[in-house]
């Protein structure tokens, strides 16, 4: 296989996702063979660090021995078995240990398959709680401006993503929007925290006027990924936590990209001593190897479908819904997390990170330079309209893969990565915007 072939043959036949296809007649699909730590190889054997870690999932590198040996052992055993009526040990095992590892009071797992199926069965849960609890009206659903959940219709419907939505808006439930706490909308002078407790207010004046027909609140806790790594003080969601408390209507805490680390405690609520109604994860669930995602609730949320008339059960499925395999990956992932103390390490490399990393801080074409535990972000003052598909070619030809979203370049790589690997990634990122 060559690398010209592979591409040829995947134009022919696969439509990539989030792609306009015409464009990669000028932009090339980079082939790639195999993956190792940090590193993807094409079929020349020129490797790329991957320094957003394969779209935020790859948490402990390419090919892990750990985890590889997690899937071999599993598939001597189980592969699946449908979840309706049946169960495991590696879904029961999992289910456990997450509980153990969540904010107190998350005691159910509800799987599915993929980020946005975890917001499906979150939002259909909690209005589906409020209709059990003699409360139909409470359906409606209020996120963030800017947020991101999803691009199944009803995770859709609380993204506020223009380019995601627009076409499909026709389709879409209403739901509304408040404004963002992220920092970079605070007036000037004015601190993180202070403009966070404002725009809670904006939150509270909503639900004081539409708490009788809103189920659930869902929000990006400390990072907003798909509009620019939007970042925002932890004050934000104790206001929430409280309002949602005051009004009677359910947290949901989408913490699919933030979650397992990536803020710098194991779950980004931590930071805020919150517990969410329900709790959503997935990429770094399974460390990018296999297709899973769970949506955590509590105990009371639990009962309310705990009857014996079936129209009250939550009647929600997924063909692949706790897939024995991937719950051995996710199981293999947590291990790791326990056994190598990660949390504890990615604190010594984020500050690493962080200090050599002031050249691009200071470089004359960057502003808002911003680090939230292992993510890292900031904009480049461009007026060129292709600037994210350039620095991506400009990135890949110097071994790096970067994937700006508009003119915000953000760092997310596995927590694997060493400090040579970091000054590579730090060296050529500076080489980029040198070019650009």
């Amino acid at each position: 296989m060559t690398n010209k072939n592979l591409i040829e043959r995947s134009l022919k036949a696969v439509w990539n996702p989030c792609s306009q296809m015409k464009q990669y007649e000028a932009l090339p699909l980079i082939p790639i063979n195999r993956g190792e730590g940090v590193w993807l190889y094409d079929f020349n054997d020129k490797r790329y660090l991957d320094a957003i870690s394969s779209w935020w999932v790859n948490l402990f590198g390419h090919t892990n021995p750990q985890i590889n040996h997690a899937i071999q052992d599993q598939l001597g055993k189980l592969e699946h078995v449908m979840l309706a009526g049946f169960t495991h040990e590696p879904v029961v095992k999992l289910s456990e240990r997450l509980i153990k590892f969540a904010p107190v009071g998350l005691g159910h797992c509800f799987y599915s398959s993929d980020g946005a199926s975890a917001i499906e069965a979150a939002l259909k849960m909690s209005a589906h709680f409020w209709h059990n609890s003699g409360q139909p009206k409470k359906n409606n659903f209020v996120s963030l401006q800017n947020g991101y959940h999803g691009e199944t219709l009803g995770a859709l419907s609380v993204t506020d993503v223009a380019i995601f939505r627009n076409t499909y808006a026709p389709l879409l439930r209403n739901s509304a929007r408040v404004p963002t706490p992220d920092w970079r909308y605070a007036e000037k002078g004015e601190l993180p925290k202070d403009y966070a407790l404002r725009a809670a207010n904006h939150l509270e004046s909503y639900l004081a006027k539409n708490h009788a027909v809103t189920a659930a609140f869902i929000i990006e806790p400390l990072v907003q990924g798909a509009v620019g790594m939007g970042m925002y003080h932890s004050d934000y969601l104790k206001y929430a936590r409280e309002i949602c408390n005051k009004y009677q209507v359910h947290l949901i805490a989408d913490e699919i990209a933030v979650g397992f680390g990536r803020t710098g405690t194991m779950f980004a609520c931590e930071q805020a001593n919150i517990t969410p109604d329900f709790l959503c994860l997935a990429k770094g669930l399974t460390s990018g190897y296999l297709p899973l995602s769970v949506a955590m609730t509590t105990e009371s949320i639990y009962q309310s479908f705990y009857h014996e008339e079936t129209t009250r059960a939550f009647l929600h499925s997924h063909t692949h819904a706790g897939n024995a395999l991937a719950c051995s990956v996710a199981l293999a992932t947590l291990d790791i997390f326990e056994q190598d103390k990660v949390i504890n390490a990615n604190h010594t490399k984020t500050k690493y990170l962080n200090d050599i990393s002031k050249p691009i801080a200071s470089h004359p074409k960057v502003k808002n330079f911003r680090n939230c535990g292992m993510i890292w972000a900031f904009e480049v003052e461009t007026t060129d309209p292709s600037f994210s598909e350039n620095f991506f070619q400009s990135s890949i030809s110097q071994g790096l893969l970067l994937r700006p979203l508009s003119n915000t370049v953000y760092f997310m790589p596995p927590y694997i990565i060493n400090n040579e690997e970091i000054n590579f990634l730090v060296t050529k990122t500076l080489q980029v915007l040198d070019s650009c």
